[in-house]
């Protein structure tokens, strides 16, 4: 059985995420386009070139296409019960976490670029305005989309279950289906 309620948060949810991991791929090789957005660390890592800063963006590159590979397995639960059950598991988990991640570095950096928050040192405001518009909304959304696509997986309309008891239509004996 399919998730057809799922698919379009799952399509949503997978494309996101394999977005993400395209992007990473990207600086991760070397290209440079939108790296001076993201700021910090980050950005420093990805230009520096080393070794160990390439296997970190690899790294990271799978954990997002794992992300996405989990997205769209909401669609089609592999069979078995222990099997669904690490998938459901797998994308709540991960839709928490993206959730509450992006949505944290949302409210604080929109906090810090509207004045309300004082991070006490100097501000990259360009890239705080792409962290809080576009980089963090991004795991915002995915982590809502991811929490959709389980939601609707795990909740999807089911047929009656057939027991011996009943009118053979699903439903208890003496009822029936206009009242």
């Amino acid at each position: 059985m399919t998730g057809e309620g799922s698919r379009p948060a799952v399509a949503v949810a997978a494309g996101l995420a394999f977005a993400s991991a395209a992007v990473t791929a990207y600086w991760t090789a070397g290209g440079t386009a939108l790296l001076d957005t993201v700021g910090g660390y980050a950005e420093e890592l990805a230009r520096s070139r080393t070794v160990p800063a390439v296997l970190v963006g690899l790294l990271v590159v799978a954990v997002k296409s794992v992300g996405g590979v989990v997205a769209l397995a909401l669609a089609r639960p592999p069979g078995g019960r222990i099997r669904r059950r690490v998938v459901v598991v797998a994308a709540a988990v991960g839709a928490a976490v993206l959730t509450v991640y992006g949505g944290l570095l949302v409210t604080v950096g929109a906090l810090v670029l509207t004045g309300v928050l004082d991070p006490g040192g100097p501000v990259d405001r360009r890239a705080l305005r792409w962290h809080v518009l576009c980089w963090d909304l991004w795991f915002l959304l995915w982590g809502l989309a991811l929490a959709v696509a389980t939601w609707t997986s795990v909740h999807r309309i089911r047929p009656p279950a057939r027991s011996g008891a009943g009118d053979g239509a699903g439903l208890p004996t003496g009822q029936r289906p206009d009242g």
